[in-house]
């Protein structure tokens, strides 16, 4: 990992609204009509980050916040170094920095929108252009407090980042006590969150789940975000969450 400091992040002194061709598609940069400064970053039609370029404490999306919360509510080191798989605007990983004097690496696999971001925002955070799964394997042991798994194919996660396989690795790169947290989208019975949790119960000491009550019961599509860490986890949102692997019902994990 190369080391770089954290600029200052500044608001836009141009027009950035409009639609831009990256690897993988396009991108949409929308201004939003009911805050002066905002914009939404879509991807390939699909609305990915929200961004205030200047005002990194902002962090529009619930499950971002949902997210911050574990890591508030650990016991990390300060300042201490993250790992974001998944970048897009990088709102999340410059709300950190921000937050937490911390050091960020965003890991993007789309070039492209590395660029679009770095231009348009310029995140106060590293961007890295690489696989998130091969990433994650190539970081020393013990080298980073905290990884954020943001990757999303479509409505799903990649089915490479949600193995026992990649939990080991993801555990393997953390220091003692660091806190591997994962957004997760989910249909009601939560097939897909059950996994990931029984997968990461087999390599974390504790896991818990955070997320609003119609979802955690099953009975909406939406996002619940899983939290694991070999230290007792804690929750400082505003939202229900759950410690324990169970979420009402056995799934096998995921294997390579």
């Amino acid at each position: 990992m190369s080391s770089q400091r954290r600029r200052k992040p500044r608001a836009p002194k141009r027009r950035i609204e409009g639609t831009y061709a990256i690897d993988t598609g396009h991108a949409a940069i929308v201004a939003d009509p009911l805050r002066d400064g905002g914009y939404v970053l879509e991807v390939n039609n699909v609305p990915s980050s929200y961004v205030v370029p200047g005002a990194p404490e902002v962090l529009e999306y619930d499950y971002m916040r949902w997210i911050a919360a574990f890591m508030e509510s650990a016991e990390l080191p300060r300042p201490f170094t993250a790992v974001h798989l998944g970048a897009a605007g990088c709102s999340l990983p410059s709300y950190v920095a921000h937050r937490w004097d911390s050091h960020n690496i965003a890991v993007e696999l789309d070039a492209g929108l590395a660029a679009l971001v770095r231009d348009a925002f310029d995140p106060p955070v590293e961007i890295a252009v690489a696989e998130a799964r091969a990433f994650t394997h190539a970081l020393a042991p013990g080298s980073v407090d905290v990884i954020v798994r943001d990757v999303f194919a479509g409505p799903d996660t990649p089915r490479a980042l949600a193995t026992v396989e990649f939990f080991h690795a993801a555990h393997r790169a953390l220091t003692p006590g660091g806190v591997f947290v994962a957004n997760v989208g989910d249909r009601p019975g939560l097939a897909n969150a059950r996994a990931q949790l029984a997968g990461l119960a087999e390599v974390f000491a504790h896991t818990a789940a955070a997320a609003p009550t119609g979802i955690l019961g099953g009975r909406e599509y939406g996002n619940v975000v899983l939290a694991a860490s070999d230290a007792p986890l804690a929750f400082s949102g505003e939202v229900p969450w759950k410690p324990g692997a169970d979420l009402s019902g056995a799934t096998p994990a995921l294997r390579d």
